[in-house]
């Protein structure tokens, strides 16, 4: 039997743009609902277990009013609950981790139970409520509208859920496909977009962005946590990848910029001018034991370049392949933590580091590996605008200063277009880029008129997704979009005619700076330098705008 339920917004994904969408409907008065597949809500900085990647300017400008809440509360929960020594505990910025990723480097749980904190007061109230463990399994159509959709459970009893708009906050763009929504996947050909670093040949769907399914680790000293051989184990042992300088499970990586061959090693003596050391290690650990007492140890979150998983797509092929991918995607991550444990070089002299221990107990699985992979592409929509490289690309945009200003700005983000080896087999793109704005007309899709993109799945390309999909990124999208179903909803109209219409368009991005507090444009250029080259391999000191 299959219950009918009704709310004013229906948002199915449960990640960081669903949580933004479904707060700023609150905040509006609206009744919404969020669709859950995991139990834990905050997708990539909870169940994913990626801790923040943020630009060098996220302390003072460059967020949404909510996000830099839940910045604060994450610091807060660990001044309220963690024995921190004195200087942590007084720092203006802790980085709980002190990862070199960026400046709020925190455990996923942590994450989770803030995340919990900030929806709590609106489920009281009734304006959210939250369905967790659900997938979305259709959806119904007609007049160029989404009708209803329906998701179920593991045990497949299913919800019939209906409202005036639906949002699309899944990691894949799940209801964009099950609704219809015109829509790109894989990498676009230069031909049809222009972009400088596009294919030069014709658009291939099936070149997808790598996946990771992260895990956690501590270091624990004379204790041996080695963990049974992974089944797959041999062959991801012998795994060389297409323009990969060597084996898979190894120190040696293609660098991200130059691919040329570097060495990353779990750890290094070495440290920056700034005592910084950029091994493994240290690049997203969430807890870092010199903040806290004796009987405290590390935890690092395990995601990195060799654990990119990028053997077969998720987009464009049937249930059992993508089933194959993600169960390959997992056995690549156990396989590395395998060799580490058991083969890998060390620091110090020797082979293999047992003293490794997977954090089970803090992932909320049994083996330390995060609930979900971390998917970094999804489905995009065909959009009334489309978010290009020449757009925001530094080289892309030789001779001018800054990206381009867009008068129907819903927020701004700023993260290097960052692509990871591709399921075609190429290696990774790393372009600079200049702080930017998202437009509205790319949160539009060419037809449907009351479904909406709120996380990875704006109307943008291969390149341009790689830019605005880490976690500011993907929170702005979320809240604007939220926002706007809400806008909508109150005024009676439709995200295209807010678009079209100057004197609405003035009025909803009037209701975004002040009730919803989302900034829309950047500083002056002249203040930002577009140093971007930041979050992968090195991290530079933070700076202000």
């Amino acid at each position: 039997m299959i219950r009918s339920r009704h709310f004013d917004l229906v948002v199915v994904g449960g990640g960081l743009g669903g949580i933004a969408a479904v707060l700023a409907a609150a905040r509006l008065g609206l009744r919404s609902v969020l669709v859950s597949e995991s139990d834990w809500l905050g997708g990539q900085v909870s169940s994913q277990c990626i801790p923040p990647d943020e630009h060098p300017w996220i302390e003072s400008t460059g967020c949404t009013r909510t996000y830099r809440e839940f910045r604060d509360r994450v610091r807060a929960f660990y001044r309220r609950n963690y024995p921190l020594n004195p200087a942590a505990m007084t720092t203006g910025r802790l980085n709980p981790g002190s990862g070199n990723i960026g400046p709020l480097s925190h455990e996923p749980q942590v994450a989770r139970l803030v995340l919990e904190e900030m929806i709590a007061p609106w489920l009281s109230r009734g304006l959210i409520t939250v369905l967790r463990g659900y997938r979305v399994a259709g959806a119904s159509t007609g007049a160029d509208e989404v009708e209803s959709v329906l998701v179920r459970d593991a045990e497949g009893h299913g919800v019939e859920l209906t409202g005036a708009f639906f949002l699309d906050a899944t990691d894949l763009g799940d209801l964009i496909d099950l609704a219809g929504a015109e829509h790109v996947f894989g990498a676009e050909s230069a031909s049809e977009t222009g972009e400088l670093h596009a294919l030069q040949g014709p658009a291939d769907p099936f070149d997808q962005q790598a996946i990771t399914w992260a895990l956690l680790l501590s270091l624990e000293p004379g204790t041996d946590n080695t963990v049974e051989r992974p089944a797959d184990y041999d062959s991801w042992r012998d795994h060389r990848p297409p323009a990969w300088p060597g084996p898979l499970l190894s120190w040696e990586v293609s660098d991200h910029v130059t691919h040329r061959p570097r060495r990353r090693p779990l750890f290094t003596e070495q440290a920056s001018a700034g005592g910084v050391r950029y091994d493994l290690w240290h690049a997203r650990r969430v807890l870092d034991a010199a903040h806290l007492g004796s009987g405290w140890a590390d935890v690092t979150a395990a995601a990195w370049p060799m654990m990119d998983y990028s053997r077969l797509p998720l987009l464009g092929v049937d249930a059992e392949a993508r089933e194959l991918a993600l169960s390959e995607a997992r056995q690549l991550s156990l396989s590395f933590l395998y060799w580490m444990q058991t083969e890998a070089p060390r620091h110090d002299g020797g082979h293999g580091y047992p003293e490794l221990k997977p954090r089970g107990d803090l992932t909320g699985t049994p083996d330390g590996l995060a609930k979900m992979p971390y998917i970094r592409e999804s489905r995009r929509i065909r959009s009334e605008f489309t978010l290009l490289e020449q757009h925001i690309g530094v080289e892309a945009r030789a001779g001018l200063e800054g990206a381009e200003r867009f008068a129907d700005s819903v927020g701004i983000s700023a993260y290097r277009i960052d692509v990871h080896p591709s399921t075609a087999g190429r290696d990774t793109i790393d372009i600079d880029t200049w702080p930017f704005q998202i437009p509205l007309g790319s949160l539009i899709p060419v037809r449907l008129r009351n479904l909406l993109p709120a996380a990875k799945n704006i109307g943008a390309t291969h390149l341009t997704s790689g830019a605005y999909r880490v976690h500011p990124g993907e929170w702005t999208v979320g809240e604007a979009a939220g926002a706007l179903a809400g806008f909508c909803v109150r005024r009676r109209a439709r995200p295209s005619q807010v678009r079209a219409q100057e004197i609405m368009l003035e009025e909803f991005q009037t209701m975004l700076r002040g009730t919803i507090g989302i900034e829309l444009e950047w500083p002056s250029y002249g203040a930002l330098v577009p140093r971007h080259r930041f979050g992968y391999v090195e991290q530079l000191s933070p700076v202000g705008p």
